[in-house]
């Protein structure tokens, strides 16, 4: 996978963020946690992780989205680290599944055909509506449709491969317009995990607030519930 530091500060605390499918820089370099450098996951067509990228931090708050609610539960699971808390957002440790994930003939169907069009079509499911788009697509994602392919082909593989991972997440924000997971099936998941707070919003499953939330800590206070500081 491919880490980069998007703040990098000498901070002892570290935001990690593992993106979905498909992430890139671009896409997360307007958020800034305060008081903590950031570093941001992404491209999973290799699962290999740095860990002396993490050295010398005295808290880490983990964040992940989507597919890197997985993809960070078999990086980390079996990890030591000093971690405040452990957010997943619009994700699940069964990525792929008809009762905890994304329906199996729907992440399939999509690899299958997947093209310039299938992504587009894509894109607008995952954000919801026109407005949503064009804030993603201001970002500049510069990505193509052949490595994007690729990458959801080694997740396709590696998921079907792999035990679901043991990594115990401390809270899971569930987007209510969500129409990539299924937001019952995230709520059926959360569920059966001791100890995960699992909260609901009005959101999609790309949610400029829910990153706000998560790699911010901006505003805990409006919706219930308070994060350790990261």
């Amino acid at each position: 996978m491919d880490c980069s530091f998007l703040v990098r500060e000498g901070h002892s605390r570290l935001v990690l963020f593992f993106s979905g499918w498909g992430g890139e820089e671009c896409l997360f370099s307007r958020y800034r946690p305060a008081d903590a450098d950031f570093l941001l996951c992404y491209d999973y067509r290799s699962l290999d992780f740095d860990f002396r990228l993490l050295e010398g931090y005295r808290e880490i708050r983990l964040v992940a989205w989507s597919m890197g609610v997985w993809s960070a539960g078999i990086v980390l699971q079996d990890a030591c680290l000093p971690f405040s808390a452990k957010i997943a957002l619009n994700g699940t440790l069964r990525p792929v599944d008809d009762a905890y994930g994304i329906p199996k003939a729907v992440f399939h169907g999509t690899l299958e055909r997947f093209d310039a069009i299938v992504l587009a079509k894509f894109r607008r499911r995952m954000c919801g509506d026109a407005a949503n788009v064009k804030r993603f697509l201001s970002c500049g994602p510069l990505r193509q449709p052949g490595e994007l392919r690729e990458e959801l082909a080694v997740l396709a593989r590696e998921v079907a491969a792999r035990p679901i991972p043991s990594l115990a997440w401390t809270h899971a924000l569930v987007g209510e317009g969500d129409k990539i997971f299924p937001p019952a099936n995230q709520q059926a998941a959360w569920s059966v995990q001791p100890g995960t707070l699992c909260s609901t919003f009005g959101e999609e499953h790309y949610s400029e607030l829910f990153f706000r939330m998560a790699i911010e800590g901006w505003p805990e206070w409006k919706f219930g519930f308070r994060l350790s500081p990261a």
